[in-house]
């Protein structure tokens, strides 16, 4: 469910940039490798920083997201987690996942740097 919402957030943006391109005479169309990327943060920043805490995919298996000091999670930390669990799983992989084996609620690197916890909502 949350790559089909990608898409179609994915799809006026590629749209636009294919547009512009056309008026730059091709220049524009170097955004095309960034749109994934800006895509991407914008989806989990209003998912994850929404009022419901979770992604569509995440509302439907009953998972949501928290700050353990029980403050809502806001835009800024949503994208912060998002880049954080990249940037850590392309550089640690797998020792990243290791550390789930020994902390409490099995939080990953990015969730003890920000203060977050995934939750079961059902």
């Amino acid at each position: 469910i949350d790559y089909l919402l990608i898409a179609v957030l994915w799809v006026p943006a590629a749209v636009l940039v294919f547009f512009l391109g056309v008026i730059t005479l091709g220049l524009a169309w170097i955004l095309y490798p960034a749109l994934y990327i800006i895509v991407a943060l914008l989806y989990f920043g209003m998912t994850l920083g929404g009022s419901s805490q979770a992604s569509p995919g995440m509302k439907a298996m009953g998972i949501a997201m928290a700050r353990t000091d029980g403050r809502q999670i806001d835009f800024l930390i949503a994208t912060a987690h998002i880049v954080l669990f990249w940037v850590l799983n392309s550089v640690l992989t797998p020792l990243i996942l290791l550390v789930g084996l020994f902390t409490d609620r099995s939080r990953l690197i990015h969730d003890l740097l920000l203060g977050t916890v995934a939750i079961r909502t059902s």
